[in-house]
């Protein structure tokens, strides 16, 4: 028999380093003979790019975050103060004077840029360490949903997020929360409290994503406002996830910027885990003539993205479907910088190419040669002389790059 105290001991051994690197990553499994196969068998098989994860810093970090907060919510339940609680939560129901007694301050956010993969690494991250199952326990007789994911509502509702939240639960254990919040037509405190009680005895942690909403509405505060007593009155960790705008919202006042405390991320750097990011997209290739990457298409590639990796994912989909269709069957720079005219267009005000280091480069004219990434090899076949070498010159001897590039190798001009 499982007391409902002792329930935390179903969550599985905390994962560490290489093993949960390997525990983490995704790598369908591919064929080097599909490139041999007609054209629809592999535009369908070209969609298996998005199916890859590589685990990053941030992965690993986003990880152990979520993993020790819903082992400290666990570790509440079945608590003589959990047992407290339920009764003053009942008394919320019945619109009467109540307090939230399990206090804790278990609420933090992941705060990152879009496309950077951060609702990726959650939800990678929350299926190995809730192995998708329901958690049961015998004494006394109940089920708890290790986690439950909302979206906060784009006008930031109050009453819309915590119907929500009962309707995920009614999901997952087949419920009927949600219908009778409804018949009752509860007003917004009642369902703090039917919200607060369903969350103690059946919800381990609330990941609530898109909260950038809150920072538009007139209904933020007040949805923050409901969060926090939502964690006072069922001691459940609560995860906001939202982009970067979200933290203008809760650095205003001092009382947000408590609940705001978390994991902040940007767009990637030009580091060895984006060039090994790269390297692994680009093996996956579905075209008839199978090209070898280099260090050239992969600064391209960082430029025409700004280091977002669902960019590159896109980038390099796109740019193998348009030279299946096209008939000319090559990932090279050709057809990225066709997906990147072509495909991606509403992205180029939010992302101008930048060089590796960083730096803007100068915006493309509609004769300009293609930047320094483009150029088809990554070294001189005469003298070995690598591309490195010529921008750090470049740079060194303020000669114009382009230029110099040209006299050294061959270099493909792309008309915009």
């Amino acid at each position: 028999m499982t007391n409902l105290s002792d329930i935390v001991n179903f969550l599985p051994r905390m994962k560490s380093g290489d093993d949960l690197i390997t525990a983490l990553e995704v790598l369908p499994e591919y064929n080097p003979k599909i490139c041999n196969t007609d054209v629809p068998l592999r535009l369908m098989a070209l969609s298996d790019l998005y199916k890859v994860y590589i685990p990053s810093q941030m992965s690993l970090e986003i990880y152990s975050k979520l993993y020790l907060a819903l082992l400290r919510s666990m570790q509440k339940k079945g608590t003589k103060l959990a047992v407290q609680q339920q009764n003053q939560n009942y008394r919320a129901i019945m619109q009467q004077e109540y307090s939230g007694i399990m206090g804790g301050t278990d609420s933090f956010t992941i705060i990152g840029t879009s496309g950077i993969g951060k609702s990726s690494a959650i939800s990678k991250a929350i299926n190995l360490i809730t192995e998708n199952r329901v958690f049961e326990a015998d004494n006394p007789y109940t089920h708890v949903v290790p986690c439950i994911i909302v979206q906060c509502p784009f006008d930031s509702s109050v009453k819309g997020l915590l119907l929500e939240v009962l309707r995920k639960v009614d999901e997952v254990l087949d419920s009927k929360y949600y219908q009778n919040a409804l018949k009752a037509r509860a007003t917004t405190d009642m369902l703090i409290g039917s919200v607060s009680q369903v969350a103690l005895n059946h919800i381990g942690m609330l990941v609530v994503d898109e909260i950038q909403n809150v920072a538009n509405s007139k209904n933020g505060k007040s949805l923050i406002g409901a969060l926090t007593q939502l964690i006072n009155n069922s001691g459940i960790s609560i995860c906001m996830v939202g982009t970067p705008e979200s933290s203008r919202f809760f650095e205003s006042a001092m009382q947000l910027a408590r609940r705001s405390v978390g994991l902040q991320y940007t767009t990637m750097s030009y580091d060895k885990y984006f060039q090994a990011f790269c390297k692994v997209i680009f093996r996956y290739q579905y075209v008839k003539q199978r090209a070898e990457i280099t260090d050239g298409i992969i600064a391209w590639l960082y430029e025409h993205s700004a280091g977002i990796t669902s960019v590159v994912v896109a980038l390099i989909h796109d740019a193998q479907e348009i030279a299946i269709l096209n008939g000319k069957e090559i990932l090279n720079l050709e057809s990225l910088h066709a997906a990147y005219q072509q495909r991606s267009s509403l992205l180029h005000r939010h992302i101008q190419p930048y060089s590796s280091q960083g730096k803007k480069s100068s915006k493309i004219k509609k004769k300009a040669p293609v930047p320094t990434a483009m150029v088809t090899e990554n070294e001189t076949s005469a003298d070995h002389i690598s591309i490195a070498d010529l921008v750090a010159k470049a740079k060194h001897e303020s000669i114009d790059i382009v230029q110099l590039l040209k006299s050294n190798m061959p270099v493909v001009e792309v008309v915009v």
